[in-house]
């Protein structure tokens, strides 16, 4: 069997859809993986915040939509990005091995969080992440920052910003682990439900393809990131 995969076309996406294409081929039954690459709706509007355009599920629309059309047979999502209710026509097969869920801190001229001084400037996209930085530290200012990863790390560098805090896996998975000069403490900042894991996702009723990838889910990631979901 033939599988291709949707992804978007961020670094950090793509790595993703690679990790899972290489696991695939390793599997009894697959014959070949594609990655079909496309440009989601959240990546293209990057002047307002997620919020306020329809939230993170337009990172996964496209790809929905391939899998609909019959462009793809398999979907890989970032965790946090996966609504909790999905469509009829999708099934979410479970979550692979997790990386480290944490957020980090990256700056680069301080350690932490607690050593920028009054008015320094951090950067997220997320709300969560800006309500948890302000209720510790209100002297600091939060501003949104949006983009896939290397542009938000080219915005620190740059000096728009003092420090910026990113999911410490998307760092990690991309070999950029010098970058992180703090990963936070769950009990400083609560990580988004699951940040981490990878989501596979198919159309609903492919029970061949289920089964085949199969060997691909964590089933205690899947439970920890279910429990997750079921509270978010």
């Amino acid at each position: 069997m033939k599988i291709r995969i949707a992804s978007r076309e961020s670094r950090l996406a793509m790595w993703q859809a690679e990790h899972v294409r290489d696991l695939l081929l390793a599997l009894p039954g697959v014959s070949g993986v594609d990655i079909v690459g496309m440009t989601t709706k959240g990546d293209q509007i990057l002047d307002r915040s997620l919020a306020k355009i329809g939230g993170k599920g337009l990172f996964i629309k496209e790809l929905e939509h391939a899998l609909l059309e019959g462009r793809a047979d398999l979907a890989v999502h970032s965790g946090k990005d996966i609504p909790m209710d999905l469509d009829p026509e999708f099934q979410l097969l479970g979550f692979m091995t997790r990386e480290d869920p944490h957020d980090a801190f990256v700056s680069n001229d301080y350690a932490s969080l607690a050593d920028l001084p009054a008015g320094a400037v951090v950067g997220s996209s997320s709300l969560r992440r800006q309500a948890q930085v302000l209720a510790r530290y209100p002297h600091l200012k939060v501003e949104p920052l949006r983009g896939n990863l290397d542009t938000r790390l080219g915005k620190l560098d740059s000096g728009q910003y003092q420090a910026i805090v990113l999911a410490a896996a998307g760092l990690k998975r991309l070999g950029l682990h010098s970058r992180i000069r703090n990963v936070i403490e769950s009990t400083d900042m609560l990580p988004a439900v699951g940040q981490g894991a990878l989501g596979l996702e198919i159309r609903a009723g492919d029970s061949q393809l289920a089964e085949l990838v199969k060997p691909l889910i964590d089933p205690v990631c899947t439970a920890l990131v279910s429990a997750e979901r079921s509270v978010s």
